[in-house]
């Protein structure tokens, strides 16, 4: 009974993880299979966080309430053995799925703290004073991710530093494109993420930003940015390298796809208000050249 209702929990996850499109790797045929229930079952709570901070209809404060009595549950699910009880509401087979997983695998809950504290930045904070405050931001909403998929893979990043902060930055540098490549997005929504202190070292205002081209002073603002981005990629290089079997190509992958991104931020200078760079399709044979000369593509990068 007990394993049926695991395995019922974990399906739930899965099945909201694949109708949701995300650089996360949940479906990709790379993720080694025993791990994809468990990353499902990540995601699935870092979901319902993240819908939850965003839902705009409900007062900040409700919001925040809620956001806290989903962090309680996953702490008492973790904290006791099974239920016998069956979970009836959708909400509670993730929590069931995620506290299985913490559990199991011995991960720590402050990882999916950290999310939680990040999703509850999200819901007051719309702009940031310093590369400072960017990056801790990003060592709570996108760090603890790279850190729990490590943990489900079997590496112990709090006894190897090195693996831990390669990985940090590789999820730091993708968060960081992600907001390069949602700039249009996140003005139209009242936020952005480009730290003030940058943009006035280029002179850049908030006042030129409008619905068109951006001045050059953005660009040259953006450029920086991309640059702080570029240096993060390339010291996300050891947990590439690190990384065994498909993992590591899953991982590959996920750089290069963050590169080219990237690469495609800056290209669109003045258009990025306007214009979002993304992958698409014809992309995917260019990645896999990529990930299968890994080596030579990840030098040529170090030197651009």
């Amino acid at each position: 009974m007990a394993s049926a209702r695991i395995d019922r929990a974990y399906a739930a996850c899965e099945a909201l993880a694949r109708s949701h499109y995300e650089n996360f790797p949940v479906a990709s045929w790379l993720v080694p299979r025993r791990m994809r229930p468990h990353i499902a079952a990540v995601y699935a709570f870092a979901r319902v966080a993240d819908d939850i901070a965003d839902e705009g209809k409900l007062p900040a404060d409700e919001r925040r309430v809620q956001l806290d009595a989903w962090q309680r549950r996953l702490h008492a699910a973790t904290a006791v053995e099974e239920s016998a009880q069956p979970p009836h509401a959708h909400e509670d087979l993730i929590i069931v799925a995620a506290a299985h997983t913490i559990r199991t695998l011995d991960l720590p809950i402050a990882l999916f703290d950290d999310l939680v504290s990040a999703f509850a930045q999200d819901i007051t904070t719309t702009r940031y004073d310093s590369w400072r405050d960017v990056l801790d931001y990003c060592r709570r909403s996108a760090n603890p991710v790279g850190r729990l998929v490590l943990g489900i893979a079997g590496y112990r990043a709090d006894v190897e530093p090195p693996l831990a902060a390669s990985s940090d930055a590789l999820c730091t540098a993708l968060q960081l494109t992600n907001f390069w490549q949602d700039l249009g997005r996140d003005w139209a929504n009242g936020r952005l993420y480009v730290p003030r202190d940058v943009a006035t070292a280029y002179g850049a205002h908030e006042s030129d930003l409008g619905t068109g081209s951006l001045p050059s002073s953005w660009v040259d603002a953006i450029r920086e940015c991309v640059r702080v981005t570029a240096d993060l990629f390339q010291q996300g290089r050891f947990v590439c390298d690190r990384a065994s079997g498909r993992l590591r190509y899953e991982l590959r992958a996920t750089w290069a796809g963050g590169r080219r991104v990237l690469e495609r931020v800056e290209r669109l200078g003045s258009r990025l208000l306007v214009s979002r760079p993304a992958l698409r399709a014809s992309d995917a044979p260019i990645l896999a050249w990529r990930v299968l000369r890994w080596r030579a593509f990840a030098a040529e990068h170090l030197h651009r």
